[in-house]
């Protein structure tokens, strides 16, 4: 067991992957460093080309519809690829492939075509203004056919992209680059490491995991904002506000009992997620929780999402714009009121 962070845990879930099943490879972005690349653009690849050689660890041009292209039709016929974005704003170049080809081949096929495929999309705003920063996790929760997982620690990481590897269904992978704890280092980052067991794990789709437990107030939310979220989780504990931290770890499918089970022992509910506030994957959660559980409520729900503006380049703006510890505190404090 070793103390890992969250791109050396996909490093290491993507070199297993491809020892123990010769299918599985990798394209994207200057992710090989046997053609000039330096293991994409967050390092995650690092030293795969060294190992796995450029016929399995590809740079590809720039070029995200390529990308996606070749992932769904090698898929298609028994492969299992591994896409590399360099930033998931570029995942939009990708939607016809994506949307209307790997969501929906096995059902239009009666079931005879998977497509076993993975795509790794960065997310999250790190100064760069909006068209590398956005949150578009809910995008894709939209879409019959495709899983969305979103994991906010190393343990996480592994466990989760290792059975995204293994699914017969195309699986989008959401990393925060807030999170990696690589060497390349965002202002404002976080590592959250984990200690990484030797032996080989995987982690179930649709199971949450409680961070917090608390009697007060339950708060879901993911990637950086479940770090702000348990941030604020302790400086509420201290005005005697006992808030339950729940992390989905996967967005499609998502763990609605768990979030159930906690809203009848608090009877308060708070969503906080980087994601516009409008339409955001907070919305189908206070939907859902509406039609199936809202009498173990006291209060209205509660969402703390970023504000629904393009994703500013300043870096007071972006900071202003994305939900701090504060707003999550504040929004707690009202909700104790409501």
């Amino acid at each position: 067991m070793s103390e890992t962070t969250i791109v050396e845990a996909l490093n290491q879930a993507i070199a297993e992957e491809m020892r123990r099943d010769e299918s599985v490879y990798c394209l994207g972005e200057d992710i090989s460093s046997l053609d000039g690349g330096y293991g994409g653009a967050w390092a995650v690849t690092k030293g795969l080309g060294e190992e796995f050689g450029a016929e399995r660890i590809i740079n590809t041009p720039i070029s995200e519809i390529l990308i996606s292209g070749v992932a769904v039709g090698s898929a298609m016929v028994g492969m299992r690829p591994i896409a590399d974005l360099q930033y998931g704003d570029f995942i939009f170049c990708m939607m016809d492939q994506l949307v209307n080809q790997a969501a929906k081949m096995k059902y239009m096929s009666g079931g005879t075509v998977e497509i076993p495929m993975v795509l790794r999309a960065p997310v999250g705003a790190s100064t760069r203004g909006a068209q590398h920063a956005q949150s578009l996790e809910a995008f894709f929760t939209h879409v019959p056919g495709l899983k969305v997982i979103c994991p906010s620690n190393a343990y996480d990481a592994k466990g989760l992209l290792k059975q995204a590897i293994r699914d017969n269904s195309p699986v989008i992978c959401f990393e925060h680059k807030k999170l990696y704890g690589g060497k390349r280092k965002e202002e404002g980052a976080l590592s959250p490491s984990s200690v990484i067991p030797d032996e080989d794990y995987v982690i179930e789709f649709g199971k949450a995991a409680v961070r917090r437990e608390g009697e007060d107030i339950t708060i879901v939310a993911n990637l950086l904002m479940l770090h702000r979220a348990m941030e604020a989780a302790e400086i509420l504990s201290k005005e005697g506000i006992s808030c339950e931290v729940i992390d989905p770890r996967t967005l499609l499918p998502f763990d609605f009992e768990t979030v159930f089970e906690s809203i009848k022992k608090t009877s308060r509910l708070m969503i906080v997620h980087e994601d516009n506030y409008t339409n955001g994957w907070g919305s189908e959660l206070s939907a859902k929780v509406a039609e199936e559980a809202i009498y173990y409520l006291d209060a209205p729900i509660k969402r703390v999402a970023s504000y629904d503006v393009p994703i500013p380049f300043s870096p007071v703006m972006e900071n202003y714009v994305i939900p701090n510890v504060d707003r999550i505190v504040e929004g707690a404090r009202n909700l104790m009121q409501s």
